[in-house]
């Protein structure tokens, strides 16, 4: 089975190379082209010049972008020259309608669209141990599928176009929520001069342990923030979950509170760096 990766941003690399040691992949594209070579130089596939070239090649294409245009655009462009019977999944964070918009799209040339957002960052890229949660047919997620599980560690089908979307914002309002929480925690803990390593790792073992805790516990409060998952794009992702929640009449408290914040770091220069970031407001409130 034959498959390209288009989007080959800090996500995008992790995933191209996984699915390249599983055998898959044929070739890539990318906007930025001196990337794209060096990775295909890496790798020893294809470099495609556009996406259409790619679209023409494979059976499986995946798409890890920015933007619900981004998305939308690429997907006309794919679909000038898409082979029926093929699949696009598109594992970038977006709109459900995004999602039905390019599902459309492609019906028109006989192929089918996958929205399958991810879980897991940057970590999970390059360990092949993404969590994907997917929208669409599922004859086409069976057919996607063993190029999936090359970077996967877990595949849930949601059920029909949109859904995998509207999981991932489930995730991603989850995720703030969770650093909003452990931020103020931690800042709190220093207030009360605490050793910062022994509350980290008792907490980490108890009811309050969580992933996000173990792994960026000690980095937040050392002052580092690295990026596993930008500040920015969580901030791009909580806004569309704004957009969704407002639509259904959803509450917003949590993801209101947690784009202003983000929204005054990214003000600040911050907003390439790890969503621990935001301990940056909650350190300097503590005092």
């Amino acid at each position: 089975m034959k498959a390209g990766m288009v989007g080959l941003g800090a996500m995008g690399i992790g995933m191209a190379r996984n699915i390249a040691k599983a055998g898959h992949l044929t070739g890539v594209y990318n906007r930025t082209p001196a990337k794209m070579h060096r990775l295909s130089d890496e790798l020893k596939v294809t470099a495609f010049a556009q996406p259409e070239e790619l679209a023409a090649n494979v059976d499986i294409v995946l798409l890890c972008v920015f933007a619900d245009q981004d998305v939308l655009a690429l997907v006309e462009r794919l679909a000038t020259a898409i082979k029926p019977g093929s699949v696009v999944v598109d594992m970038s964070t977006a709109s459900c309608d995004t999602a039905k918009l390019a599902a459309a799209m492609l019906a028109e040339k006989q192929a089918a669209f996958l929205d399958a957002p991810v879980s897991g960052g940057v970590e999970g890229a390059k360990n092949g141990t993404l969590a994907m949660m997917v929208g669409g047919n599922s004859a086409a997620l069976e057919q996607a599928r063993p190029v999936l599980e090359a970077m996967t560690g877990c595949i849930m089908h949601m059920g029909a176009t949109g859904s995998g979307q509207a999981t991932k914002a489930v995730n991603q309002i989850m995720a703030a929520g969770v650093n909003q929480a452990v931020t103020e925690a931690l800042a709190f803990a220093q207030a009360q001069n605490l050793p910062m390593d022994k509350v980290i790792e008792v907490i980490s073992g108890g009811a309050a342990g969580n992933w996000f805790l173990q792994h960026r516990g000690s980095t937040m409060t050392h002052g580092i923030f690295a990026p596993g998952f930008k500040l920015a794009l969580h901030h791009k992702d909580l806004k569309i979950c704004q957009r969704m929640a407002k639509q259904s009449g959803a509450s917003t408290t949590l993801i209101d509170m947690t784009i202003a914040d983000y929204q005054r770091l990214i003000a600040e220069g911050y907003g390439n760096e790890d969503i621990s970031a935001l301990y940056r407001l909650k350190a300097v409130d503590s005092d």
